[in-house]
């Protein structure tokens, strides 16, 4: 009854974008949504983008357990009303990375960055959820969609502490990885829609290096700046094709114990295509309904890479 409401919802428009303020030393200078086009009478966009690549990055740390169940739970009315939003797309691939090196994955992808098809360790499914038809993502038409995603979604939080947000994000998209034969072969399409959704409890972890080279924390290294610069060119140049969907600490008292995360807001700030939620949210559903028409206004704005 509850994906039943929500696909309703789905069904009959779409409410602003949320955008945060501030965040790092980018100011907020966008309008949200950025003007969404008219609808073309059907509910799906009128013209735009051919494909769409979803990709999730989940922080599996120890306090992640109940916010990976809320992600899970909003998962099938989420790709619904994509599915229903942008009718141009002719496919969707949907991966899931964490936020570290995945030692339950099977041994020769177990790199951060690499799509998780095996959970482990405490409090995630336990299971062998791939390869998908034969794939590391998952196929956003497959029927079995949503138990695949509460399988794959689920990887648990017995994940290392230092969150490698941006990390995940740049390793998974770049073009060795995404090659035939390699860990994420054929998930990232440089002439996709690409849609980013991070949800995590902390922020990306800055490196804490002393002079001798000693290291007590490893984080994605470099700046918002330069993790931005690497997603972009992962898509041809056209920052326009991509949406940016990050569930992260908003302030210092929450319930969840979040951390507000700074540098991720600074990273996000920089997409024109952008909604930035509350990770200690009791329900994502909201935050995913937000998110669609900025997702289709992307599409309705997609630039072809010639």
């Amino acid at each position: 009854m509850r994906i039943a409401l929500l696909l309703l919802v789905f069904s009959l428009g779409a409410c602003g974008a949320h955008v945060a303020e501030g965040g790092d030393d980018v100011p907020d200078n966008h309008d949200g949504d950025g003007g969404l086009p008219v609808d073309d009478g059907d509910g799906g966009a009128a013209v735009g983008c051919p494909d769409v690549d979803l990709l999730f990055v989940i922080d599996d740390s120890g306090s992640m357990a109940d916010q990976q169940e809320s992600l899970i739970a909003s998962f099938p009315g989420f790709v619904a009303g994509i599915r229903d939003r942008l009718r141009s797309a002719q496919s969707v691939h949907i991966g899931v990375v964490t936020t570290e090196d995945y030692q339950p994955n099977p041994a020769a992808c177990r790199t951060i960055g690499s799509l998780i098809t095996q959970t482990g360790g405490p409090a995630s499914s336990g299971q062998v959820c791939g390869p998908f038809a034969g794939q590391t993502w998952m196929d956003g038409d497959a029927f079995d969609l949503d138990s695949k995603f509460a399988c794959a979604g689920k990887v648990g939080a017995g994940g290392d502490s230092d969150e490698r947000v941006a990390r995940a994000v740049m390793n998974a998209l770049e073009p060795a990885r995404n090659a035939p034969g390699a860990c994420n072969a054929g998930f990232s399409r440089p002439d996709s829609l690409l849609v980013i959704v991070i949800i995590t409890d902390e922020d990306d972890v800055a490196d804490g290096c002393d002079g001798s080279g000693t290291c007590m924390t490893y984080g994605s290294g470099g700046t918002s700046a330069e993790w931005y610069a690497t997603v972009v060119a992962h898509r041809g140049g056209h920052a326009q094709n991509i949406v940016v969907l990050s569930l992260i600490g908003r302030a210092l008292s929450n319930p969840c114990g979040a951390i507000p995360a700074s540098r991720l807001l600074g990273f996000t700030n920089r997409f024109a295509n952008r909604v930035i939620g509350d990770v200690c949210a009791g329900s994502y559903a909201p935050f995913f309904l937000e998110a669609l028409p900025v997702i289709d206004n992307a599409c309705r704005n997609y630039e072809p890479i010639l």
